[in-house]
């Protein structure tokens, strides 16, 4: 059981948790607790920033902070898909360019806009222009997790 939540952590993760002898489709079950882990991660990490220097800070120190965590998995994953839907013209040229390790335009301009929208969603809603309520009582996240 533990031995599947450390294979989870070290394959969703840059955390230190040892080598797993366990295998990854014993992990599986555990890959929502490690979400709530990263997101876990990011939202103390703008709870700080939000409180030194405002939402726009905040969300963009909260969006590295999982990326780093992750060892940017997902971004990697997206960048790949990316190049490769938009940057080749057969089915066997898009799948060598998402074996390719090197970023591309479309990739590049894919993490832009994923990073970009990632950070103005978690401003906004820092900055309580999406409060729940319809309020401006202290911001959406700070209701959301029981403090405003």
């Amino acid at each position: 059981m533990i031995a599947g939540l450390r294979a989870a952590v070290a394959f969703l993760t840059r955390l230190p948790v040892g080598s797993s002898p366990a295998p990854l489709d014993r992990a599986g079950a555990w890959f929502p607790l490690v979400g709530l882990l990263v997101g876990s991660v990011g939202l103390g990490v703008w709870w700080v920033a939000d409180g030194l220097a405002g939402p726009l800070v905040a969300a963009v120190a909260a969006v590295l902070a999982t990326v780093i965590v992750t060892g940017a998995l997902h971004e990697d994953g997206l960048a790949d898909t990316a190049d490769g839907l938009w940057g080749g013209s057969t089915r066997e040229r898009r799948l060598e360019i998402m074996r390719d390790s090197r970023l591309g335009t479309y990739g590049a301009l894919a993490l832009a806009g994923d990073l970009l929208l990632r950070v103005a969603v978690l401003a906004t809603a820092g900055s309580g222009a999406t409060d729940a309520a319809g309020t401006d009582s202290g911001g959406f996240l700070d209701n959301f997790a029981g403090f405003g």
